[in-house]
């Protein structure tokens, strides 16, 4: 309706001025999330988006499957649309915009669906609608009963064509739409966010829309920054108004849920100092992921996704720092003969010694242990220790020198145990380690 009618009814009426930059964006974006149902992709300024799925039907078994998931999808983004497919890129247009869920397939018989069509969603200028009003002519039908001589001397020969690609008599070739390297995604919240889960709520809309445009390009990305742009930001959005987060994946991941699972974790480390109002997101780096074919006899929950999703959510919830690998250093003394790495680096291109057994579990300092008058070590009662030890002398070269005897021994409860004498000074027993 009209806005002082709509004032005049409304008293509180609040207006929100249209954005043409925004809407320009979001269809932008909804281009790029579209590629995942076709390589050709076009954008019909203002509000359409055109897509060539002649070739994708087969892939999603008809054209009434394909046409759900798709409105489907952009209703999980978040948009109401309308959509239809036609042999002809303006058919399919037209069609959508009289909000006519219609599936033609043939084109001998565009001339018959179409007929009906005002000429409003035609789009043309005022000055033909009133010539056309004026000659009598309300439907897309009259106007294709008339003879095209008469109506070219009329209204001209662009009308005739439009008419002609419309019903595909003319080729009507589209400008293909290149989705950018890098993804760029800004989200103005309906209410202020101040937990988690509205939080997530919102991201999941970003992130499907992620999704759809890795899958589109078959990419995946291994970073993500989010900026939650709080409601107390100032016009120059000092960096104190902005929390930002980076996740970091393990691997190449394009899978929204996925994702919604890593951030859930890292969310729950992040203290809002004040409500979000906006939330940005980008990945500058998009690398290429191909799909690898699942095992036909794993089970569910089996296979090394599992474990890097296990490595993300550790990762996400304790930090990077907190989550690391092990590598073998060659050195005899326990202590020194291990380091940090990252996770998967095994170091097997390292040379080290051939240990004899050793537990996992390695105390951070020795424990003393005390003796029985026999001189024999203690630990929850008396140990009996293996005929076998590990003799170790190292470290003279830089000032922590050492000379041990190592057993394997067990107390009277069964508990394994690692342990040492030194072979010097008051040759004390310590516990250094423990068997799982």
């Amino acid at each position: 309706m009209p806005l002082r009618a709509a004032c005049a009814l409304a008293e509180n009426l609040t207006l929100y001025p249209r954005d043409d930059v925004l809407e320009q964006e979001a269809l932008k974006q909804i281009a790029a999330w579209s590629t995942q149902f076709t390589s050709l992709v076009s954008l019909s300024f203002p509000q359409a988006v055109l897509l060539e799925v002649g070739g994708s039907l087969s892939m999603f078994g008809s054209a009434d499957k394909l046409l759900n998931e798709i409105r489907d999808g952009l209703g999980e983004l978040g948009y109401q649309v309308m959509v239809a497919i036609a042999p002809t890129p303006l058919a399919a247009l037209w069609l959508a915009r009289a909000d006519r869920v219609e599936i033609v397939e043939q084109t001998a018989l565009l001339a018959s669906m179409l007929g009906d069509l005002p000429l409003s969603h035609l789009r043309l200028g005022e000055k033909q609608l009133r010539s056309l009003e004026g000659m009598g002519l309300q439907f897309l039908a009259d106007l294709v009963r008339l003879p095209r001589d008469g109506l070219t001397r009329r209204l001209g020969k662009d009308l005739v064509l439009l008419l002609d690609r419309a019903l595909g008599r003319a080729p009507d070739p589209q400008k293909p739409y290149v989705p950018p390297h890098r993804f760029r995604s800004r989200l103005l919240l309906p209410a202020e966010a101040d937990n988690v889960e509205a939080l997530l709520f919102a991201m999941r809309r970003m992130l499907a829309e992620l999704g759809g445009m890795l899958l589109g390009c078959g990419g995946g990305v291994q970073e993500l920054s989010i900026q939650l742009i709080h409601r107390d930001e100032q016009a120059d959005r000092d960096e104190k108004d902005v929390t930002h987060i980076d996740l970091k994946l393990s691997a190449l991941s394009r899978d929204p849920e996925h994702l919604v699972v890593v951030l859930r974790e890292r969310l729950e480390r992040v203290t809002l100092e004040a409500p979000v109002i906006e939330i940005g997101m980008a990945a500058d780096t998009i690398l290429p992921l191909a799909s690898h074919p699942r095992d036909l006899f794993a089970g569910k929950g089996e296979g090394e996704q599992d474990w890097q999703s296990l490595l993300e959510r550790l990762r996400a919830r304790l930090g990077e720092e907190a989550v690391h690998g092990l590598r073998q250093v060659a050195e005899h003394r326990p202590e020194r003969a291990w380091n940090s790495a990252a996770v998967g680096d095994s170091g097997r291109n390292t040379r080290t010694p051939v240990f004899a057994t050793r537990p996992l579990w390695l105390l951070d300092e020795p424990v003393p242990l005390v003796t029985n008058d026999e001189g024999r070590p203690r630990f929850h009662g008396s140990l009996q220790l293996d005929p076998d030890r590990e003799r170790i002398e190292s470290g003279w070269w830089d000032g922590d020198d050492v000379a041990r005897d190592y057993f394997v021994a067990r107390n009277t409860r069964g508990l394994r145990l690692w342990v040492y004498r030194e072979l010097r000074d008051q040759r004390r027993w310590y516990l250094h380690g423990i068997f799982g």
